[in-house]
């Protein structure tokens, strides 16, 4: 296989985040693998989305994150960029949270995340360049009443993040993560509330596209991404 475009992987490509990411980095002529748990949320993406390619994949579990990125590896090429977007939220008060619960937010932003990460970070390293971005979450700074079981995870994926930064920056491997602070607009959701106060996904995805463009002289760790009216 002759690989002529570099390739983007995007982790949890759902209709917000994950769609607007495959878009943007599409247009900028990668090669896009898409990684979500729907086969019917891929099919709708590689409808949508020309050049890229889906794969059904539970970050969750390390065999299907090996499964899937050997398949990347094979059919499409070196992973240059990965953008790690999947999330599991839990939202309730400590007594109504669970165990399970607990350990599936946990699973979803922090393990699946160092699963993903131990995909690409060989392969980089030996090429002496690539990007890791994270999509995070305020919850990463602050615990909330309702927010033991997410705050706790994306807590633990920003100081991830962090460990693998300080790790890797040195060896040409950008890993930045990008701090969401507010509601993500997701086309045809009835409750999301006034437009204003909505991050645009697009955004979120050409700040992502901005850090991959970054000179390694003055390289970001951590970017804020909120609404004009949000109260921080």
């Amino acid at each position: 296989m002759t690989q002529t475009k570099p390739v983007a992987v995007v982790v949890g490509a759902g209709p917000g985040n994950g769609a607007a990411l495959s878009k943007r980095f599409a247009h900028a002529g990668y090669a896009v693998a898409a990684l979500s748990r729907r086969q019917s949320t891929l099919d709708a993406l590689e409808r949508n989305v020309p050049g890229v390619r889906g794969y059904v994949c539970d970050v969750a579990s390390q065999d299907s994150v090996i499964e899937s990125f050997g398949r990347i590896r094979s059919e499409m090429g070196v992973v240059d960029t990965i953008l790690f977007n999947a999330g599991s939220g839990v939202f309730e008060d400590f007594d109504d949270t669970s165990v399970e619960d607990f350990e599936s937010s946990w699973r979803v932003n922090a393990y699946g995340a160092f699963l993903c990460a131990k995909q690409v970070v060989p392969q980089m390293r030996e090429a002496g360049s690539g990007n890791i971005i994270f999509i995070g979450a305020t919850a990463s700074r602050r615990g909330g009443p309702k927010t033991s079981a997410f705050a706790s995870a994306k807590a633990a994926q920003r100081s991830l993040a962090e460990s693998l930064a300080r790790s890797f920056w040195p060896k040409g491997i950008h890993v930045a993560l990008i701090v969401v602070d507010g509601k993500i607009a997701v086309q045809g959701r009835a409750d999301q509330g006034a437009l204003a106060e909505l991050i645009d996904p697009a955004a979120i995805a050409e700040t992502a596209f901005q850090l991959c463009r970054q000179d390694k002289s003055a390289w970001s760790f951590e970017v804020e991404a909120r609404p004009f009216v949000e109260r921080w």
